[in-house]
């Protein structure tokens, strides 16, 4: 059965008829221990299908262990999306609720090459010497966590150095737990840096630059949900 209706796949097709290069889905799937897994890859082959720039990819977590290694995903179900390369932009659980939002505009983003972050922002960003890891926590219900994902993903288009997943906190709740998530969006960086709510740019990349600047802490390690 169809997870996307007529109505919202032709409004999605229209968000994305401006990608000029292309976009690929690679899905990472487990599906005898995975709830939500089976879904997140018929949504994926279902966006798939709107536009003739996208094409996807799916492997199982456990069985394609080189895929994994490649593309550095621990945990299902994910969807990263690529373009020419590998930007590192990771969403972790079924995007479905609000979070359909930001899978369409990391396609668009990807699929159109540009981050459309300011001059001042990517300057800082190339000038980056430490790998910065964006975790961005949401749930489903969430209407402001889409802006928060779009410029943690922005911010990994943009530089090499940078990674950027959205992480349905309702899907991984020990993932959650970690990192105190009591309100959403929640942005961890690195693991030293973290905040509430939706942050404009400029806040965003103190943040980075903050992370960027300290140590990682140590403790307890992620574990996969």
């Amino acid at each position: 059965m169809a997870l996307l209706n007529d109505d919202v796949k032709k409004k999605a097709a229209k968000v994305l008829e401006g990608i000029t290069g292309p976009v690929k889905l690679v899905v990472f799937t487990q599906e005898m221990e995975c709830p939500t897994c089976r879904e997140n890859r018929s949504l994926a082959e279902e966006v798939g299908t709107l536009s003739d720039k996208l094409s996807v990819e799916v492997y199982n977590l456990q069985i394609d262990r080189d895929k994994a290694e490649e593309y550095r995903v621990d945990r299902v179900p994910t969807i990263c999306v690529v373009g020419d390369r590998d930007h590192g932009i990771r969403l972790h659980g079924i995007p479905s609720g609000y979070e359909f939002t930001s899978l369409l505009a990391a396609i668009d983003m990807v699929g159109k090459g540009e981050s459309k972050l300011k001059p001042a922002t990517k300057e800082k960003l190339a000038g980056l010497e430490k790998d910065i890891d964006i975790q961005v926590f949401v749930t489903l219900t969430c209407p402001y966590c889409p802006m928060m994902v779009t410029l943690a993903h922005r911010f990994a288009y943009e530089s090499d150095r940078v990674t950027a997943a959205v992480v349905d906190a309702g899907e991984f709740p020990q993932l959650a737990n970690l990192h105190q998530v009591m309100a959403v969006p929640k942005t961890v960086i690195n693991r030293t840096v973290s905040f509430e709510g939706a942050a404009p740019e400029e806040k965003l990349l103190e943040h980075v630059l903050e992370a960027a600047a300290g140590d990682e802490k140590p403790g307890e390690e992620e574990k996969k949900d």
